[in-house]
């Protein structure tokens, strides 16, 4: 063999290997793609059969048959409970294994079986979301200096709510009991619900507010387990303070002669007196009311032992008012020349919200009139407009009702 023709064999041999390398190549692609193929059918397969055991999980959970709700009126030597059964009658039945003993306690509610009605667990007390809606998780910012006029009716205030709460040994070594619940009583305007978030501001405790007319229901019974709800809730998160705003709504003098609304609200009433007996006196929770009628007030409300204290929030006389005034104007923009001494004396016997009011309106004056600056003037047409506004409403009420 020459040398052209073993040329000719090498080049045959180096086109084959060529061949054979391209395939291999292409193979080696292939079962790396075969590979991948394979890692994402098994994943595929995993989660699968994860959803699969999810689905016979809930179909399984939805063919179980509805639980009974029922209450424990009785807890027997040898474990097992009497309950009674939203269907009416009391039965003795027995418990799951999985219900720890300690927590079968005499009025809980509980989850029964709807065959055998054994109690299958214990259920956590039911709140109504009015209830729960009433307290207030952010504490208000106010504080007792923003608070102008009322320096006496704040040392009660805390003498009778903040001191027991955060200094109850200094009761104890005296040797007396402080009040169970104070009653803020005063014209509309005066500051009686800015006392109750003084003290909420001043104090760490959980403070709980209700209108007095949300105590109101329809049905009968459902205003006096609201009552019972609401201080509940106040013996739960304690320490804690219950402020009852408008409390002659349900607070009422009780009439021989009554319609059937009216006697449901002194059912209420009467659900709200044997709470407020109810209270340990050094206890953790206190009791604010606040009404502008204290004259048409039930006499057993107002006797020592429910409300201790009385405090009367006056209107401001002129002191109060210049007081008042130093707090609303602290940030505006006036004009130097302007006198608050005499701005206090042209508003005699305006309130605290009457004299804030005025505040606002000069400053909507200055504003209407293209001024960054408020001027006397604008303090003249604010206090013309707001006073004269309520002596008309006061001359035609009386119209109305002449």
């Amino acid at each position: 063999m020459n040398d052209e023709q073993l040329e000719e064999v090498v080049k045959e041999l180096n086109d084959k290997i060529e061949v054979l390398e391209t395939k291999n190549s292409e193979v080696i692609s292939d079962l790396q793609k075969v590979e991948s193929e394979r890692r994402y059918i098994e994943s595929e397969l995993f989660r699968t059969q994860k959803e699969l055991k999810r689905m016979k999980s809930e179909l399984e959970r939805m063919k179980s048959p509805p639980l009974i709700i029922g209450s424990i009126k009785d807890v027997l030597i040898d474990g097992r409970v009497v309950v009674k059964s939203s269907t009416g009658p009391d039965f003795i039945v027995t418990t799951s294994e999985y219900v720890p003993p300690e927590d079968l306690i005499v009025g809980s509610r509980v989850a029964l079986n709807k065959q055998t009605l054994a109690v299958m667990n214990v259920l956590p007390p039911s709140l109504d979301p009015l209830v729960t809606g009433a307290e207030i998780i952010e504490k208000p910012e106010l504080t007792y200096s923003e608070i102008g006029g009322l320096e006496e009716q704040i040392m009660e205030v805390r003498e009778a709510v903040e001191d027991p709460l955060l200094r109850p040994e200094l009761y104890k070594k005296v040797g007396i009991e402080p009040p169970k619940g104070v009653l803020l009583v005063g014209p509309p305007g005066t500051g009686k619900t800015l006392l109750a978030k003084a003290v909420a501001h001043q104090t760490n405790a959980t403070f709980i507010r209700f209108v007095g007319s949300e105590l109101v229901q329809k049905y009968i019974g459902e205003g006096a387990r609201l009552v019972r709800e609401l201080f509940e809730l106040a013996k739960e998160k304690a320490p804690s303070i219950v402020f009852i705003d408008e409390l002659d709504s349900i607070g009422a003098k009780r009439l021989e002669v009554s319609t059937s609304g009216d006697r449901e609200v002194q059912r209420t009433l009467m659900q709200l007196l044997s709470e407020l007996d109810g209270f340990n006196p050094i206890g953790e929770v206190k009791i604010i009311g606040a009404t502008n009628r204290p004259d048409i007030l039930d006499d057993a409300l107002l006797r020592p032992g429910r409300f201790d204290r009385i405090i009367e929030v006056p209107v401001p006389n002129y002191e109060g008012r210049l007081e008042i005034l130093k707090i609303h104007t602290k940030k505006m923009n006036m004009d130097k020349n302007i006198s608050l001494t005499e701005i206090a004396m042209k508003a005699d016997g305006a309130t605290g919200a009457e004299l804030k009011a005025i505040c606002t309106e000069a400053g909507m004056f200055a504003i209407r009139e293209g001024r960054d600056c408020v001027i006397s003037t604008d303090f003249d047409h604010a206090i013309s407009k707001i006073l004269d506004t309520e002596a008309a409403k006061i001359v035609e009420s009386g119209v109305m009702f002449a």
